[in-house]
């Protein structure tokens, strides 16, 4: 066992009690107004040196000075959703809820903060906390809460940055730490498909986008198939589709859109070459389109010396037996832009609340709380050998 671990056992009480406070009082990406305010007070508490309103409503937190510089980020931001638990902490904001963990996230992060504030044996140099907003979501210009803390100057002169995410599916005493891509790019598209509608008894005198859209739903689900090289990763999925209104009228426009995924920049960069092939169907059909594509976040890179250190530092801490199989994903996590910027890494907590399945960003999330003080001491000792390693 690690020793810090042993402390932040002692500190769960005040762990869970930071969560269940922020989950209480949920707040969508950047309204986090509340909870920055509690990290900020808690902090203060600790004395430990604040910085509020770091990309629009983050907060930045510094132990120790001078060089090197390790970041830990936990994200603060909830989801749109309408808790269905009921338990004595669920959400007091209706169709506001904590679905992701980023409530453990920031109540993991602030045990941190007092487990290295404490640590009279610290190695030289700064932690910098990185308290982030909008990890769920962009503002009006595009931007989340990562790129605009890195606007800000949060992430100036770090040297590692390190994160966890809670795993709702993983048991408890088991983490999960890939090496290389941790998680996938995500860009999504909007598209119309354009044909000339009419009556549904004569389709012989319209050009069906119906009849067009099935053609190019089979094109873009080729394009995994058949275009991408199969040892790559890469996902196109269809996520609405909208036409017509009437039975017996065929429409003159289909709308519809979807999300892309990839590892790579130059997977990435086929699959939007491959989606406007396939779309283009239309016009061989005599009909027409549009297609729009949003470039997303990053895919996030685990830096394998990073890696490798947070699975030595699990080994010791929880046995052989506390390591899950690596198995990297395809959601997407805007800590990318952060380890574009530094060797980082970020790896998944166990937290399985019960046997029931209660899958992320569902009205049935919940977290098993014994976990919380795991993921606290693995951050914290990450970052004292980090400090140690890049001195």
């Amino acid at each position: 066992m690690i020793p810090m671990l042993e402390q932040a056992q002692e500190m769960q009480p005040q762990i869970t009690a930071w969560r269940r406070d922020i989950h209480i009082h949920p707040e969508l990406s950047f309204q986090e107004f509340r909870t920055a305010r509690l990290v900020v007070d808690t902090l203060n508490a600790m004395g430990i040196e604040v910085t509020a309103g770091v990309g629009k409503t983050g907060v930045v937190a510094r132990i120790g000075e001078g060089h090197p510089v390790i970041g830990i980020r936990a994200d603060m931001d909830a989801l749109p959703i309408q808790e269905a638990n009921d338990v004595p902490y669920a959400s007091q904001t209706p169709g506001v809820m904590h679905a992701c963990g980023h409530d453990a996230h920031t109540a993991m992060l602030l045990a941190v903060a007092r487990l290295l504030n404490e640590k009279k044996d610290r190695p030289a140099g700064e932690i910098r906390l990185l308290f982030q907003p909008s990890e769920e979501d962009e503002d009006t210009e595009h931007k989340s809460g990562a790129v605009r803390m890195i606007e800000d100057g949060a992430m100036e002169g770090v040297d590692a940055v390190i994160a966890l995410h809670v795993a709702s599916g993983i048991p408890t005493g088991q983490i999960r730490i890939a090496s290389g891509y941790n998680s996938a790019s995500v860009d999504s598209f909007a598209a119309t498909i354009i044909g000339e509608g009419g009556h549904g008894a004569y389709p012989h005198q319209t050009i069906d986008p119906i009849h067009i859209l099935a053609q190019v739903i089979n094109a873009i689900h080729g394009i995994r198939a058949r275009r991408i090289n199969p040892v790559r990763s890469a996902v196109i999925s269809i996520g609405s589709v909208h036409a017509g209104e009437a039975n017996n009228v065929i429409p003159n426009e289909v709308k519809m859109t979807g999300t892309i995924r990839s590892y790579d920049d130059e997977t990435r960069h086929q699959l939007w070459a491959e989606l406007e092939r396939a779309f283009s169907v239309s016009r061989a059909l005599g009909g027409d389109y549009k297609l729009e594509i949003s470039k997303g976040y990053p895919s996030q890179y685990n830096d394998p010396e990073v890696a490798a250190l947070i699975r030595d530092i699990s080994k010791e801490a929880l046995g052989e037996e506390g390591l899950y199989p690596d198995e990297p994903g395809m959601g997407a996590e805007d800590f990318s832009y952060m380890t574009k910027l530094a060797p980082g890494a970020m790896f998944s907590l166990g937290a399985q609340y019960d046997n029931m399945r209660r899958p992320h960003h569902s009205p049935i999330f919940d977290l098993d709380e014994n976990a919380f003080p795991i993921g606290a001491a693995i951050l914290a000792e990450t970052a004292c050998r980090l400090l140690k390693l890049k001195a």
